[in-house]
């Protein structure tokens, strides 16, 4: 049972993008050590800010 409580946690933690920052990160730490690795607070800004200026294929 615990199990399954913590598969359906890491779905819907996927879903809701709540790694990505830290997937970000990585990849800035693997690719581009020399950039600035932004804060949390300043990556979900940029990425919110993106997708609104660019919606693209969004059901809302």
């Amino acid at each position: 049972m615990a199990a399954a409580a913590r598969s359906v946690a890491w779905y819907v933690k996927e879903l809701m993008g709540d790694h990505d920052y830290a997937r970000h990160v990585a990849h800035l730490r693997a690719h581009h050590p020399e950039a600035p690795v932004p804060t949390e607070r300043e990556y979900w800004r940029a990425r919110w800010a993106e997708e609104t200026a660019r919606p693209g294929a969004r059901c809302c």
